[in-house]
This record gives C-alpha cells, sequence and structure tokens, in this order.
C-alpha cells in the first residue's frame, strides 16, 4: 500500500512524464514530498500561470499532453488564464492543482477556491478527486482525454486529505469513456465530394490552421497542395505548416494577414479549411463568403464545422488520416494562371519599409532573423505588434516551429513557453520575442532560467509603448492614446545583467547583424534589446 500522493507519482511515471512545472504550497506538499523519490525533473516557475505557459510549450513541441501543477486557492486560480490559452489553441496539458480537505469543502476555508467549477467554460474535461482509489483510472483518463480528438487542458482537483490516504496501486492498461469516442478517419462519401470538388474547381485554396500541425499532417498536406496545384494560406496557428519560401505559401491570412493571403481567400472558388476555427480575426465577414464560394471544412471536432462559417462540405477526423484519403485518389490538377496571380501579390510584400525615424525596422530585423536562425529553430512569439511582425516577417524554412498564443492572445506567454520547448527539444534554437509590455509580465521567469540552465535567447521590441493598444488609439479614438506609455519600466541590460544573463543593445539596423549572430552563437540565455520607433505600423 502506498499514499495517493505517491500513487499520483506513479501515474506521472506510467505516462512517461519526465518534466513538471509548478510551485509548491500547503495543499499540494504531500505530492511534492512523494515527488522527490522520483526521476521526473520538476522545474520551479516564478508565478503559477507561467507553469501553464511552459507545460503549454512543452507539449507542443513533444505532440503530448504536458503538466503543471500548482496549490489550492491563488495558486490554482494563477493557472486559470494558462488553461484558458491551452484551450483556445487546442493544446495537450494536465493540470494538478492542490485543494482544501474534503471534509472543509464549500466552508470558505483558508486559501479554498472551487477552481474546477472556475475552469468549466475553457476546460476540455475537470476532476475533482473525492475518493483516493479512483486517482490511477482518473489520471490514466486525464492524460487520454488531453491527447486524443481535439486536444485540450484536463484538470485534477485533488483534496490535501486524499493525497495523504492510503491505496493499493494499479495502474490502468487502458480506457473506456462511453460518451467520447473521437472521430479519426473521413466519411468515405464526404472524402469523395471533395474530390469531385478540386476536380471542378478553377481557383482553389487551402487554408491551414493550427489543427494540421496537432495532427502531425504537414508533409500530406504539401503533398496535396503540390499535386494539385493549390496554394496554402494559413491562419496565425498554422504559421509554419508550409516554408515562407514554397511556392504555394501565400502567408497569414485575416485582419493582420497579408495581401496575397486575403486577395487567395476572396477570390476562391473553392476553400478547403482544415483544423482551422475561422475565427474573427481570420475572416472578418463569414457571411459574405459563405455566399462567393464552396466551402470544404475538415476538423477533428465537429462542433467547429459551421460555428463560424457555413460548410458546403464537412468532413469531421483526423487532419493527417483525411489528407491520406484524398491522396490515395491520386488526383492531379493545374492552376498555373491562378498561382502566377496571386505570386504577383506575393512579391509586392517582400520587401519591408525601413524604420521611419532611423531606428531598427522591425520588418527588416525578422527577415534578418530569421535568414540568420537555425533550419529548426523554434520561435516563440508573444502578443501585441511583435507577435504580428514575427508571424509576417519571420521566414519559416523546412523544419522551424513557430508557437504563440492565438485564441486567447494572451500577453506574458513567450518566455515561459519557450523555456519549455527548449526542455521538450534542447538540441533547438529557441527564440522568444516580445516586446516592452510582455516582457514585464513575465520578466521573473529570467529566475527559472537561471536556476535551471534553459538557454533560451529573449528579443524585446522595446517602444515604450503598448504598441499595438496605442495604434488602435490613434486610429480609432482621435489619436487621444491613454494608459498606454510604459514610462518606469527597468533597464533591461541592467536586469539582464543582475541575473547574469548576457544581454545586448541594438539602436539601428547597422548594429543588427553582429548582435543578432553574437546572440545565436552564445551558448547562454541571452538577452537582445532592439529599439523600435514609438509609432511604428503595425502592417
Amino acid at each position: 500500500m502506498i499514499t495517493a500522493a505517491e500513487a499520483m507519482v506513479k501515474c506521472l511515471e506510467q505516462e512517461n512524464i519526465q518534466v513538471i512545472f509548478g510551485y509548491p504550497g500547503a495543499a499540494i506538499c504531500p505530492f511534492y514530498d512523494a515527488l522527490t523519490a522520483s526521476n521526473i525533473r520538476h522545474i520551479l516557475v516564478r508565478q503559477e500561470q507561467n507553469a501553464g505557459h511552459a507545460a503549454s510549450g512543452y507539449a507542443r513541441l513533444t505532440g503530448r499532453p504536458a503538466v503543471c501543477v500548482a496549490t489550492s486557492g491563488p495558486g490554482a486560480t494563477n493557472l486559470i488564464t494558462a488553461i484558458a490559452t491551452a484551450y483556445m489553441d487546442s493544446v495537450p496539458m494536465v493540470a494538478i492543482t492542490g485543494q482544501v480537505s474534503s471534509e472543509m469543502l464549500g466552508r470558505d476555508v483558508f486559501q479554498e477556491a472551487d477552481i474546477t467549477g472556475a475552469v468549466e467554460p475553457f476546460i476540455k474535461h475537470s476532476y475533482l478527486v473525492k475518493d483516493a482509489k479512483s486517482l490511477p483510472r482518473i489520471f490514466k483518463e486525464a492524460f487520454y482525454i488531453a491527447g486524443t480528438g481535439r486536444p485540450g487542458p484536463v484538470l485534477i482537483d485533488v483534496p490535501v486529505d486524499i493525497q495523504k490516504t492510503g491505496i493499493d496501486f494499479s495502474y490502468p492498461e487502458s480506457v473506456d469513456i462511453r460518451s467520447y469516442k473521437p472521430s479519426v478517419k473521413g466519411h468515405v462519401g464526404q472524402v469523395k465530394k471533395v474530390i469531385e470538388a478540386l476536380a471542378a474547381a478553377k481557383q482553389p485554396v487551402i487554408c491551414a490552421g493550427g489543427g494540421v500541425i496537432l495532427a502531425d499532417a504537414a508533409q500530406e498536406l504539401i503533398e496535396l497542395a503540390e499535386r494539385c496545384d493549390i496554394p496554402v494560406v494559413h491562419t496565425m496557428m498554422g504559421i509554419g505548416v508550409m516554408p515562407s519560401f514554397h511556392r504555394l505559401s501565400f502567408g497569414m491570412l485575416g485582419s493582420h494577414g497579408v495581401e496575397a493571403a486575403n486577395y487567395a481567400v476572396n477570390h476562391t472558388d473553392l476553400l478547403i479549411l482544415i483544423g482551422a476555427r475561422v475565427g474573427d480575426r481570420a475572416v472578418a465577414a463569414p457571411g459574405l463568403l459563405e455566399q462567393r464560394t464552396r466551402i470544404i471544412h475538415i476538423d477533428v471536432d465537429p462542433a467547429e464545422i459551421g460555428k463560424n462559417l457555413g460548410a458546403n462540405i464537412p468532413i469531421v477526423g483526423d487532419a493527417k488520416v483525411i489528407l491520406r484519403q484524398l491522396l490515395e485518389a491520386d488526383i492531379v490538377e493545374n492552376h498555373t494562371e491562378w498561382i502566377d496571380r496571386l505570386t504577383e501579390k506575393k512579391e509586392a510584400f517582400m520587401h519591408p519599409a525601413p524604420a521611419q525615424d532611423g531606428r531598427v525596422s522591425p520588418k527588416q530585423f525578422m527577415r534578418m532573423l530569421s535568414a540568420k536562425a537555425a533550419a529548426d529553430a523554434v520561435v516563440v512569439a508573444d502578443v501585441g505588434q511583435n507577435q504580428i511582425w514575427t508571424c509576417n516577417y519571420f521566414e519559416m524554412k523546412g523544419q522551424t516551429r513557430f508557437l504563440t498564443t492565438g485564441g486567447m492572445g494572451t500577453m506574458g506567454y513567450s518566455v515561459p513557453a519557450a523555456v519549455g520547448a527548449k526542455l521538450a527539444a534542447p538540441q533547438r534554437q529557441t527564440l522568444a520575442i516580445c516586446g516592452d509590455g510582455s516582457f514585464q509580465m513575465q520578466m521573473m521567469e529570467l529566475g527559472t532560467i537561471c536556476q535551471h540552465h534553459v538557454p533560451v535567447k529573449i528579443v524585446i521590441m522595446r517602444n515604450n509603448r503598448l504598441g499595438m493598444v496605442r495604434e488602435l488609439q490613434t486610429l480609432q479614438y482621435r489619436d487621444n492614446c491613454t494608459a498606454v506609455f510604459l514610462d518606469g519600466s527597468p533597464d533591461f541590460m541592467t536586469l539582464a545583467e543582475a541575473y547574469g544573463i548576457p544581454a545586448a543593445h541594438v539602436s539601428s539596423m547597422e548594429e543588427a547583424p553582429a548582435a543578432i549572430d553574437a546572440m545565436l552563437q552564445a551558448e547562454t540565455p541571452y538577452v537582445m534589446v532592439v529599439e523600435i520607433g514609438e509609432g511604428e505600423p503595425t502592417l
């Protein structure tokens, strides 16, 4: 017989979990005590939200559920934003929280919060453990639910008295949840309709979403696009599906996308959506799009099909499996005239303008950084102008992996997510891109980076403004800029020095090449502060 806390650790070992991210407290101390006897590596973050973001980065590199841990009350509630972020972006994650003793539930005792109730709108599933003997089954189910179908976060809330209870441990070999049966293979009849639609289309377009990456279906998508000569655009979460320089790659669509991608979607006669939510930033007027083109929507989550955009041919299933079904048909098409027209739009975007005030052009800087970065670099963008500059101007090579928070748009994501990504793939160059506003929401994680020797490279695009909000106020609120000035920010170079992290300051494009080389060649963590003009536009 062992304690339930020891059983929790054994469950993680059975799931081959090697790294977890967390912050301890009294209600989760039995678990932490048991963890010391395990080879599982614990990464102590400096704030619980960042444990969730780090687990997100780790999960997105491995393709498997990652684990974050917090105590009850404020520890658990600090995880909420990270859980919501993972839910919106379909990231497989298991969050473990301590809870007050079972007999105290509902009495508003010290550090009690109904965390299962709090996360209900944005969690794939949650458990409040009431019987210690059920823990092995719950853990088995949690990892299965988090990682199958449309991935997402699962919460396990464990009262402290339950953790101390003795149980006979046996880990289940399989899972059978009657109400949870994700579809994988596309319906044969619907696949046939897609093939017929492809043959009839004159100006088809594939829109690749994050679901293509989650399904590891990029190669199948590229093969279909090349065989049928179909241009590919992508959502923000679909960046990296196809190399930027590929003749059929036409960039990100939407309100912050590029002209070629939006032109393609606005003039297509067949739009093939694969693993995309069709959010408002991607398609601002879905009703108009429905009227003027045929739409195929492929998604593993049936709830997404038709939610934001009506589909003429819906297919529920795994993107990789369905793309292979289509490739079995051996269809070949040619759309040279259509591709040539889009290529003209694409080429007009290839040469970003210089900075308006002689400082660093963020667009040119991103092009330069991408040219010098490793082919298999992991690039983690935060939220704001820095995100859009990275999305549109950092050129994706064959194995480049791009991470960001697309659905929730959570500032303070990039550094902890980069830490998780680097720990998941230590051999890959890992870059975190953020603004001076978002960096100050996460700069405490420099301590985590130093303590655990995580050599991530952090690029801070500094304009002393909340740049995107400032731009919004300028354009839509009569230039009445308020609460967007970051006066009082620290000297980031001195801050890096305080942590013993090498740093560089770039104030012009002439300084950029040598500074980028020094950062990328460093074997340690690195901070680069890049001076951007206060009025630099997003697009």
